[in-house]
């Protein structure tokens, strides 16, 4: 098999490079991995890139004409996200685009695909999956979030957690339980709720790491319109496994590893002594790259086979196992090179490399729980 790429995807892919070192602001990945990116700051990058990306086209590349697509081949939308990952870019689409729209391509009807997915290639709709509860996380069936149909609409009440970006989202892709009756895989269905919908309230969560990205989100007899319905009525827990595919095919995790492998070497190459003091961290970098390479031959080839039509279901949770799990081992590598301090956080004056390996180790912890456990 030939893993290299075809010229006209390296052309692509240098053309991406060029644009998006015009676009960001110098040195943008490494003030983001060393936290020095505010909030407000990376929301209004975030903006800025999705305008300059929509102008092109680019933000959904992939998808047809007709939705606001160049109707590419998927390869080229994940090179896509490939590079924006590396380069830590803010905004890119998110949800909208890896998640949502090919659901709706999938499972909804004409007049969603046209009402939703132009908007989201244009970036004008964010996006936040609203799936995990409180007591529902990776036993996803065992979803509460009631939505009780009266008439032409749905009443929603329940509690989600750890919805990404929600604080921001102009719209929400939820799954709740319309038929509580049914065993639990089979009364589950798919909803498109707008975020300003009166009843909804968003409380951002503090991760351990100090992030704000993640959210509860709760629904206080929330109205949306049956019109809102993806799919058929209870059958959305199989929409959802096939949607979690599409999140878990990411090759972004394995370009985040790539950078951050090639900050530790960099400073064992500006300070021998990091390699004298613990010699075996040479061949646990050695293997980092290694591992590296395997991985992103493995998530290549999900939209390889998509390419072909081909739903890409153990190869997308093998991509996701394995770069889950190699985010966790660069994380346990940095913090084995750098030695004690690497656990100083940023703002020390003795931290190692900013603090910034202290803030991705306890980043990764969460690595094989979000989206979907190891086990």
């Amino acid at each position: 098999m030939d893993f290299s790429f075809t010229p006209e995807e390296e052309r692509f892919r240098a053309e991406l490079r060029a644009f998006l070192a015009g676009q960001l602001p110098e040195g943008w990945a490494d003030r983001e991995f060393l936290g020095d990116v505010r909030p407000e700051e990376r929301a209004e990058m975030a903006r800025f890139m999705n305008k300059a990306l929509a102008d092109k086209n680019w933000l959904a590349m992939a998808w047809p004409k007709e939705y606001g697509g160049l109707d590419t081949p998927q390869i080229t939308q994940a090179i896509f996200t490939d590079e924006t990952a590396y380069t830590r870019m803010p905004g890119g689409g998110g949800t909208g685009v890896a998640w949502v729209g090919p659901a709706l391509m999938q499972f909804g009807n004409e007049a969603q695909r046209r009402l939703y997915l132009p908007r989201i290639a244009q970036g004008e709709d964010t996006w936040s999956a609203l799936y995990t509860e409180p007591g529902s996380g990776s036993d996803l069936a065992s979803i509460q979030t009631r939505a009780v149909r009266d008439g032409d609409e749905y009443v929603i009440n329940g509690v989600k957690i750890f919805a990404a970006g929600a604080q921001e989202a102009s719209m929400g892709w939820l799954a709740a339980r319309t038929d509580p009756h049914a065993p639990k895989h089979r009364g589950i269905s798919n909803l498109i709720v707008p975020m300003d919908a009166p009843g909804i309230t968003v409380r951002p969560m503090e991760s351990m790491d100090g992030g704000r990205n993640l959210n509860e989100v709760f629904f206080e007899n929330v109205r949306v319109s049956t019109e809102n319905l993806v799919g058929q009525e209870n059958r959305g827990w199989y929409q959802v496994m096939t949607t979690l595919d599409l999140e878990r095919s990411g090759v972004s995790a394995y370009s985040h590893a790539k950078r951050n492998i090639e900050r530790l070497v960099a400073a064992a190459k500006d300070e021998a002594s990091l390699i004298k003091n613990n010699p075996s961290a040479r061949y646990e970098l050695a293997d980092r790259w290694i591992e590296l390479q395997v991985g992103y031959n493995v998530a290549y080839r999900v939209p390889q086979l998509q390419e072909q039509g081909l739903i890409p279901n153990h190869e997308a949770s093998v991509s996701k196992l394995y770069g889950s799990e190699l985010t966790q081992r660069v994380a346990t590598t940095g913090m084995h090179l750098l030695g004690p301090a690497a656990q100083l956080a940023p703002g020390s004056p003795y931290a190692r490399l900013g603090g910034a390996f202290s803030q991705a180790y306890l980043e990764a912890v969460s690595a094989t729980i979000a989206a979907g456990t190891s086990e």
